[in-house]
């Protein structure tokens, strides 16, 4: 099993900053791509930002505001938020996709999800 706890959400007001963070711990062999994802209410998921060793993608949206980066390791994944906006409010997930460390097999694994709120 592959776990992910994920911590930093919280509220702030338009303008404002969070970061948040996302540990994998659990039988990993490799870990290929690790993204953030959101839900605000009443809409689809959809995807924020991934990193692979390679290159990272963003959303229009977030271009320019969101920075998402990876420690040394590669099992903990950062998004770094700035100018938060109220429509970056939604439930953020962290997702990671790799290979069991026994079996070699892939898992794609997610976090519960951490609230973010923006609001004056």
């Amino acid at each position: 099993q592959v776990q992910l706890v994920e911590s930093g959400g919280g509220s702030v007001r338009p303008g404002g900053s969070l970061t948040l963070s996302c540990s994998a711990s659990g039988s990993i062999f490799s870990i290929n791509a690790m993204a953030w994802y959101r839900q605000a209410s009443g809409k689809q998921r959809e995807l924020v930002a991934v990193i692979t060793d390679s290159n990272t993608n963003y959303a229009e949206s977030v271009k320019g505001r969101f920075a998402i980066t990876r420690n040394n390791a590669g099992n903990t994944v950062y998004l770094q938020m700035r100018w938060l906006r109220p429509e970056d409010t939604a439930v953020y997930s962290c997702n990671a996709r790799g290979l069991y460390r026994i079996s070699r097999h892939e898992f794609d694994s997610w976090g519960q999800g951490t609230q973010v709120t923006v609001s004056s």
